[in-house]
């Protein structure tokens, strides 16, 4: 009670002082508006100021660099698609039955009670898979890699990079490396240019381009080769595993869909397929030397499948830690052995080697006039001849150096 009846007389005491102020707050913005109308609201001569209209310009890259990559990009992108996997799959739906539908003595307690489940209801086509591919001569020939058409009942498209869709022809899977060649009609993209990975250095700038995430068509991304003549074992995700040599590794950003896209020098010359990224890092990539994928190709075009040539010899690798500890009278070359099974033979019979006269224990230290080395192992030796090709081999047996040759077999 008594706080209400403060609150009333306090209301009361002030009441006249309220009115008062109202009524010199209203004197006073009269005044203010008549001294602002006075004062500002005649218009005040002026000079006449004439805006003039914003040119719009293109963008001038600020280096010649910057510029290289945009001259690139425009140059290939009409070669790059993205390759899309579809194929028929089940369709479910789902229900909801009662466990006791057989049972009547628990259906009394429980004919309300049911749980769910599914049962197929036909198939639809969907997509299953998204990678990257690129034309590489102008009769249709995509490359992409082998793991992106692995699925021989699914069918392919590709999407260029205006949208629209091709059916592709998948004409060999490489039976080695992780690439395939496919066949699109002539005469819809355009050829890219394949470059030598040969002579690369690393720090050297490279760009890729390819469909990210199976999503981001013709994404584009620069870096530098971070390293050379790598060996990785790339998974699939799905139990399948393949080890990758010699590979290029870069640390231009490359995606899942971005597998089978171009890695390019600055001349907009291939110098790679990528293939591959290290999990749990950033920015480790890898891609195939260009200089593997040409023979798979001419393979192709001239074959009609991609083979290898086969020597015939199971070895190991010398390193200068191995030829002391095997007290080997050379620190290179590959040592002729058996594997730890009976059937693992050194030498395989028939083979090439076999007929040139090769041997277990034998030291193959040269293969037409090129040493073997750690850095130059048999394998990219053999791999970058043919089948048919005569070879010069250089070998160590029994303590003594000799040449014998050998025409290389198919694998």
């Amino acid at each position: 009670m008594f706080c209400e009846m403060k609150n009333k007389n306090s209301i009361s005491f002030l009441a006249p002082f309220v009115i008062v102020a109202t009524i010199l707050s209203l004197a006073a913005g009269a005044a203010g508006s008549y001294v602002v109308f006075t004062y500002f609201g005649k218009p005040v001569p002026q000079e006449r100021v004439t805006v003039e209209k914003e040119t719009v310009t293109e963008y001038v890259p600020e280096t010649s660099h910057e510029q290289k990559v945009i001259d690139v990009v425009e140059r290939v992108s009409q070669g790059v698609v993205s390759v899309i996997a579809t194929k028929d799959v089940p369709v479910f739906e789902q229900f909801f039955r009662s466990p006791f539908e057989n049972d009547p003595f628990f259906r009394q307690f429980f004919p309300e009670f049911q749980i769910p489940e599914r049962q197929q209801k036909g198939t639809e086509k969907q997509q299953i898979s998204a990678g990257t591919g690129f034309q590489v001569a102008d009769d249709g020939f995509i490359i992409t890699n082998k793991h992106v058409v692995s699925d021989e009942d699914a069918e392919y498209t590709v999407i260029t990079k205006e949208g629209e869709k091709y059916a592709v022809q998948v004409l060999a899977r490489d039976p080695v490396q992780d690439l395939a060649i496919l066949k699109v009609e002539a005469g819809i993209l355009s050829s890219l240019t394949l470059g030598d990975s040969e002579n690369l250095q690393s720090g050297q700038t490279v760009i890729a381009i390819g469909n990210a995430l199976g999503e981001f068509q013709n994404t584009v991304s620069v870096g530098v080769i971070s390293g050379l003549r790598r060996t990785i074992v790339a998974s699939s995700g799905f139990g399948q595993s393949e080890t990758l040599e010699g590979v290029i590794q870069t640390d231009a950003a490359i995606n899942p869909g971005n597998s089978g896209g171009p890695l390019l020098n600055l001349s907009g010359q291939v110098i790679g397929v990528n293939v591959a990224i290290a999990s749990g890092a950033e920015n480790i990539g890898f891609a195939i030397p260009i200089n593997r994928a040409k023979k798979a190709i001419q393979d192709v075009q001239t074959k009609g499948k991609i083979t290898y040539p086969f020597l015939g010899v199971r070895y190991v690798m010398i390193s200068e830690d191995f030829a002391k500890e095997s007290n080997l009278p050379v620190n290179y070359g590959a040592l002729v052995v058996r594997g730890e099974e009976v059937t693992d033979l050194a030498v395989v019979p028939g083979s090439a080697a076999d007929k040139a006269g090769i041997m277990e224990n034998d030291i193959i230290l040269e293969i037409n006039g090129k040493k073997i080395t750690q850095d130059n192992p048999l394998a990219n030796l053999i791999q970058s001849l043919s089948v048919g090709d005569t070879v010069t081999i250089k070998i160590l047996h029994r303590g003594e150096e000799k040449e014998v040759q050998a025409t290389l077999g198919e694998r």
